[in-house]
């Protein structure tokens, strides 16, 4: 008869957190994304860097 491991208290509790904390890391990472990729988040750096270039010295 074959006996299959049972986890007592605690066991895997690091794991479980690890792999909660990269699920949300990557969420907040396609958040940013979309918010850096948006076209208001673009028109900005556009206009921020040609103003930068338009200055006179």
């Amino acid at each position: 008869m074959r006996k299959f491991p049972t986890f007592r208290g605690d066991d895997g509790t690091a794991t479980v957190e690890y792999a909660i904390a990269i699920v949300a890391a990557a969420a907040l990472a396609v958040v940013l994304y979309l918010i850096v990729t948006s076209d208001a988040v673009a028109a900005g750096l556009t206009a921020l860097v040609e103003r930068a270039l338009s200055v006179k010295f």
